[in-house]
């Protein structure tokens, strides 16, 4: 066999060893076994355990060196102990890798290169893991970075990788018990506090490994058990803004306004000056409380009886549990003839405006909502893996795996709105910040800028929306590999690797609503009821948030009043029997949740693969050159239904009315021939030169592959019909290219540098067609006459594949380490993107055009002290939102986290993390406008204290 570099020190090599994890080298090898490393090679070294920041670092770039492409990673301080507390946080460290957030500002999804999360693909020891999500990307909240040692972010490509990933291939690995042989464990107890929300978590987690039998069987254990409580304040659009027709606009001829086209001058008439006129349709503000408990379970058992021989069978299972409840206040100010006086217009934008019309239907009915998620997601995987050296030069590898996450919450979820119910005066105005200036005044001399609180009682309110919701998704993942490497070891060929691979994969949504139905909308319009009529205990308190939106300085009420949902329902079913509107008795099982077809669905996904890959190596080269061949048939069944009639039950509340809904079956299947090469050059033993080119691909998300429907926007006058995909969307394709300077330079030290490009072909968008017939009449009133004329026009939405789009950029990073104790790394990625759909170039979505990170770092004696800043720069996240040209965009954030830790001896230490120090927000806006919001999103600095004791 070849040697890869003339030299290796011991040290570097036992680094190799204590960070190799064995399933991830049986499963599907990664690009650091794939450089031709033999294991029986590397066991005949001492290990050396290298523990804290700087060894985790010094792992990460030996894994980096020895990998076959171009490839960065992350390691574990220790057994069980990650530098931060959520994987997906940790990855944001890694060149090139942005994340995204989910309540409380924790990482939830990760994109590589700029490129988002349906481009990435997240294997654990190599197999892919379910997801309660509707697409493929991996949610990293239900994985504390606890039970895994290690992750590998492949950016290149390789014949022997699981396929499905263009921007990146993220593999978590978790510890071998022969790591470090003998009896080690980790006992940590944590505690957090939120300096915004004043919320307070704790964390009780324990690692044990052990090997036994002289070295031949090993065990390893984990467990974590974690509480936390957070809180997120949020503001935005809650439906979008309104925006006039433009003639002159082919993708805006019909508009968006639902009350009739902003009519400043009041003639009736869409005039030249009022083309295209943008005003506010519906905003929001409030706060999402979330309980996170997490429980992970974690074990492996190897068994290593002889030098030929190891086989391997883990699990890992963990549960989720994190209800949320939404507190906020809602605000629709729709445009309708007479609604609005005394416009104030700046740059096309409607800035301010007052509305005090004495009809009931036409003046601000503020509404308060309580929204509640039920998320409790179950994530399992459990495999086996054997290793077979048949003889000196033939090894086989087989692999079984078992992946499920599930959730069950149909019709466990609520939206359920109160509608004031007060003649009023009020005064819209936009002053740029992300919520606008309310202002209004009660005709009975109350004013709701001094807040809800204490001010306002149950007979205040109607009831209006009740959306009853949840849905049921179950992802089953079942696979089995086959992996064989042949050492021929002749001129520069070094190995033939070769493998088959056999994925089944269903997928199954059951949403459970009442909107199908109606049953939302059932107490609302004429049949609404007071809610002093249903009794006590609806209104179930009023309150004020610490620091609620203390940065905003908009005028709108900073108290709120809370309705108790549980028993709002059991009232609502108590009134039953009294009369409506209509004359017939109110009936609470009209409104219940039901299963709603039109949005559910069943995919089920068989792939079979097959690679073959050489490998090659010289003096100072090493390479590999390979193909794989992925076929994928699809199965995808729906529902659909015709909608009978449109009722109008008063200003902006329609019920739509569907026929019996018809089951649809399609059936898709395609192969992909997906070459790959890799070559890599040594100047010398510490300056490397990287090469690669190959073909790529991404399946489309599982959500766009099933042929559901809603038009569920009907409900508040919005008349779009959004189609979920079909079972002929192809996936995403690239052919990509990848070169990579590396220079080694000091121990534990690295500057890098890489270009790359990528071609995308059917990149998945979203088109636009407005105003189209889809078999709907004319709507009608709630006497049953037509209140319209012909037939009622939609917008359509349905996701395609584009034409295609190209992604170039450049990478670079730079570590170093003093003698001192002193370090540093930063890294920065810069990409050019673009994609057309048909002559068309438009933004591609989710590509942040630059990420980079500054982290300075002092390790010596008892003390390890860190901080740093991951920074993500604006990026386009939705398209053509209020025509063509009007996209949403996010803003920059920069995410700042420390550390501090201090070892008392060789088994106590203290830790005290911050992330967020400062304190930053994610927002959104069209076109970087600030009177434009999208949305507003603020988490609060987090700050953690632990304790761990070692043995």
């Amino acid at each position: 066999m070849k040697t890869v570099r003339p030299r290796r020190t011991p040290l570097s090599c036992c680094i190799v060893l204590a960070l190799m994890a064995p399933a991830a080298a049986f499963a599907q090898q990664t690009g650091s076994e794939a450089a031709g490393t033999r294991a029986d090679d590397i066991e005949s070294l001492d290990t050396v355990v290298v523990t804290g920041v700087r060894g985790s670092l010094a792992r990460a770039v030996e894994l980096k060196r020895d990998a076959a492409t171009v490839q960065d990673s992350i390691s574990a301080l220790e057994l069980g102990r990650f530098p931060d507390d959520n994987v997906a946080d940790s990855l944001s460290h890694i060149t090139g890798v942005s994340i995204t957030r989910t309540a409380g500002g924790e990482g939830q999804s990760v994109s590589v290169r700029g490129l988002g999360p349906e481009y990435t693909l997240t294997t654990f020891n190599g197999r892919i893991l379910a997801t309660d999500g509707a697409g493929r990307d991996f949610a990293y909240d239900v994985l504390p970075a606890d039970v895994i040692s290690g992750a590998d972010v492949i950016k290149g490509s390789q014949a022997s990788l699981t396929e499905g990933a263009i921007g990146g291939l993220v593999n978590l690995r978790s510890a071998s018990p022969f790591d470090n042989a003998g009896q080690h464990g980790i006992v940590r107890i944590e505690g957090d506090r939120n300096v915004m929300s004043e919320e307070n978590g704790r964390k009780f987690s324990a690692a044990y490994s052990n090997t036994f039998a002289d070295d031949t069987l090993g065990v390893l254990l984990g467990v974590v058990v974690g509480k936390r409580r957070d809180r997120t304040d949020i503001a935005g659009n809650d439906g979008g803004w309104s925006r006039n027709a433009d003639p002159n606009d082919e993708s805006w001829l019909w508009g968006n306004t639902w009350g009739g086209h902003i009519d400043p001058n009041g003639n009736g008439v869409l005039d030249e000056d009022e083309y295209g006129l943008i005003g506010p349709g519906q905003f929001r503000v409030g706060s999402i409380i979330e309980e996170k408990k997490r429980r992970a379970l974690s074990g492996k058992l190897e068994w290593r009886p002889n030098d030929r021989f190891r086989l391997t069978v883990d699990g890992l299972t963990t549960r989720l549990d994190s209800p949320q409840i939404g507190y906020q206040q809602s605000y629709y100010p729709l445009f309708a003839p007479g609604r609005w006086s005394d416009m104030r217009i700046e740059n096309g934008i409607v800035t301010g405006f007052t509305m005090n019309n004495p009809d009931p239907e036409m003046r601000l009915n503020p509404e308060l909502l309580n929204m509640t998620e039920h998320r409790v997601v179950d994530t399992d995987l459990y495999g086996v893996n054997a290793q077979w050296q048949v003889n000196d030069n033939f090894t086989l590898t087989g692999d079984v795996y078992r992946s499920t996450s599930k959730r069950f919450s149909g019709g466990q979820d609520s939206y359920v709105v109160l509608r004031m119910n007060q003649p009023n005066t009020a005064r819209i105005e936009l002053g740029g910040d992300r919520v606008p200036n309310v202002w209004v005044d009660l005709d009975d001399g109350r004013s709701l800028q001094d807040g809800f609180a204490g001010n306002f009682g149950a007979s205040d309110f109607n009831t209006h929306y009740m959306e009853l919701r949840g849905d049921d998704i179950v992802d089953e993942i079942t696979g089995g590999t086959l992996d064989g490497s042949l050492f021929v070891g002749r001129s520069v060929f070094d190995r033939l690797n070769f493998g088959v691979g056999i994925t089944d994969r269903k997928k199954t949504r059951d949403l459970v609503n009442n909107t199908l139905t109606g049953g939302a909308d059932y107490y609302s319009g004429a049949n609404a009821i007071n809610v002093g009529a249903l009794g006590a205990g609806v209104i179930s308190q009023s309150f004020a948030l610490p620091n609620f939106m203390s940065r905003m300085n908009a005028v709108f009420p900073r108290s709120f009043v809370a309705f108790d949902v549980p028993n709002y329902l059991e009232y609502l079913a108590g009134y039953d029997g009294n009369l409506r509107a209509d004359g017939t008795p109110y009936d609470f099982s009209q409104a219940a949740a039901t299963f709603n077809p039109l949005e559910s669905y069943r995919v089920s996904e068989k792939t079979h693969a097959f690679y073959v890959q050489a490998d090659f190596s010289g003096e100072r080269w090493r390479g590999d050159i390979g193909m794989r061949v992925v076929q994928t048939d699809t199965t995808a069944h729906a529902w659909d239904a015709q909608i009978l009639r449109i009722i109008e039950n008063g200003a902006f509340n329609y019920t739509a009315v569907y026929d019996t809904p018809t089951a649809i079956e399609q059936e898709g299947d395609y192969t992909f021939y997906l070459p790959s090469a890799n070559f890599t050059w040594h100047f010398t033993d510490d300056l490397q030169l990287r090469a690669g080119a190959a073909k790529t691909m991404a399946r489309p998300p599982v959500d766009n592959l099933a042929p559901t429907n809603t038009t569920a926007s009907v409900a508040w006058g919005e008349f779009t019909q959004i189609y979920g995909g079909n079972v002929d969307l192809q996936p995403y394709s690239a052919k990509q290219g990848d070169l990579s300077l590396e220079w080694y330079f000091a121990d534990k030290s690295i500057f890098n540098v890489a270009v790359f490009y990528k071609r995308i072909e059917n990149q998945i968008t979203t088109s636009w067609e407005p105003g189209q017939d889809i078999g709907v009449g004319p709507i009608i009133g709630a006497d049953g006459a037509p209140v319209t004329d012909g037939p009622t026009l939609f917008n359509v939405m349905r996701p395609i594949n584009g034409d295609y789009a190209k992604v170039r950029g450049v990478e670079t990073g730079l570590q170093h380490f003093w003698d001192n104790g002193f370090g540093f790394r930063a890294q920065y990625t810069r990409n050019w993107a673009r994609s057309w759909v048909g002559d068309l170039e438009r933004p591609l979505e989710g590509i942040a055009p630059s990420v980079y990170s500054l982290g300075l770092m002092y390790e010596r004696g008892p003390w390890s002290l860190g901080v740093t800043a991951d920074r993500t720069n604006g990026f386009v996240t939705a398209i053509n939102v209020l025509g063509e040209g009007y996209n949403e965009e996010a803003d920059p954030i920069t995410w700042l986290t420390a550390h501090a830790s201090y070892e008392f001896n060789d088994r106590f230490s203290v830790t005290l993390q911050g992330s967020n120090l400062l304190d930053e927000e994610n927002t959104y806006s069209i076109n970087g406008n600030p009177l434009l919001s999208q949305g507003y999103y603020r988490y609060g600095r987090a700050l953690k204290l632990g304790l761990s004791y070692r043995f």
